[in-house]
């Protein structure tokens, strides 16, 4: 792991560092899983082909212990009876060996996967330095292994005691019993105890995979310091966020100007706000803001306005709810179509009137319905 340049690790795990160390098989791990896992299923199977595996044994045992004169000497017939009294054990056999396989592999993925590591795989020098060797032997996990093996001894010896003197009658009963039966009884007896005994450690297990747990997220701490390292690898420094951030802005905005000359009207707050609308009869449902701003921007605005002949109309209070109420190349809200509908139809007179002459037309602001809510 990173060292912390001898700050306090106080900082949980972020994500990143907790995905590096599993990349390099880092998870927390329950060796008392695993065995006990392997103990429980092996008692098990033991007990389910157990009594087939004791009685094709027996069955085996017996009949190579019995070879008439003319079998011993006979190679073939020899080599017959020994492959046939083989093949009668393998099948119980081998339903164990696949219990205790699956066990096993459940048993260590139990906490923490599968893992395939490479880098967990190489050899590391620190592990040979003898000062890190005395470090493990005095350090926390040391004291806790002491502690696993002390509780396992007790749990073993006193579930062990418990149970001798509950079977006291059963095996006193094994020296009246009839070969082979008084055989298989003890086996019965022995399986039951080493199941049992077996079981008695998940107390160890309950105690050990909360710890492991524990220690794992603890060894993952980290401190601010490399908090904020991490954070400035992955997200970048403030100073080239903040250059990225403002030449997205400059882009957006380059953009924007590009679409203005599409505008037919200007509406602005005459000192602050200026909005660009957009609506082309056939082609927009409605009326559609092209570009807007404000301060430098609204003046930008303008400016591009006044050299594409767009006509500029002053309307605070829609200039300050269209700019608050509609994002870029959006509809305009159904409560400002009276008000736009009114500017729009403000610039089609303009326009006559430029054309034709007359009497200049004027936009009466005080008839204009501007929702209270939309004023801001």
């Amino acid at each position: 792991m990173a060292e912390s340049d001898g700050q306090e690790r106080t900082e949980e795990a972020t994500p990143r560092r907790r995905q590096q160390a599993k990349e390099k098989g880092q998870v927390a791990r329950s060796k008392e899983l695993a065995s006990v896992s392997v103990l429980v299923a092996g008692s098990v199977a033991l007990m389910w082909f157990g009594n087939t595996l004791a009685r094709d044994l027996f069955t085996m045992m017996s009949r190579l212990f019995s070879l008439s004169r003319e079998e011993v000497f006979d190679m073939t017939k020899l080599l017959d009876i020994a492959s046939g009294a083989i093949i009668a054990v393998v099948l119980p056999l081998m339903l164990i060996l696949i219990m205790l396989f699956i066990s096993a592999l459940f048993g260590a993925a139990g906490l923490g996967g599968i893992q395939f590591s490479a880098e967990a795989a190489r050899p590391k020098l620190n592990k040979l330095n003898p000062l890190s060797g005395l470090k493990r032997m005095f350090g926390m996990q040391s004291w806790v292994e002491l502690l696993k093996s002390i509780l396992k001894v007790v749990l073993v010896a006193g579930v062990a005691f418990s149970l001798i003197q509950s079977y006291q009658h059963d095996l006193f009963q094994l020296s009246l019993d009839i070969f082979p039966q008084n055989i298989f009884h003890a086996l019965d007896i022995l399986l039951n105890f080493v199941l049992l005994i077996s079981c008695s450690l998940l107390v160890v297990v309950a105690i050990d995979i909360p710890f492991q747990i524990w220690q794992h997220a603890n060894q993952l701490k980290m401190s601010k310091q490399e908090v904020k390292d991490e954070y400035k690898e992955t997200e970048g420094k403030p100073e080239v966020k903040g250059r990225i951030r403002m030449l997205q802005r400059e882009a957006a905005q380059r953009r924007m100007m590009a679409d203005v000359p599409q505008a037919d009207v200007i509406v602005t707050n005459p000192e602050h706000f200026s909005v660009a609308l957009r609506y082309k009869q056939g082609t927009d449902k409605a009326p559609v803001v092209v570009a807007k701003g404000v301060d430098h921007i609204a003046m930008k605005i303008r400016e591009v306005a006044r050299e594409n002949d767009i006509y500029i109309v002053p309307v605070p209070p829609l200039a300050r709810a269209l700019y608050h109420t509609t994002e870029l190349e959006q509809e305009i809200p159904d409560q400002l179509f009276v008000a736009v509908a009114q500017v729009l139809a403000y610039v089609f007179q303009l326009k006559q009137y430029r054309k034709k002459g007359g009497k200049r037309p004027v936009l009466d602001e005080d008839t204009m319905n501007i929702p209270p809510d939309m004023t801001y």
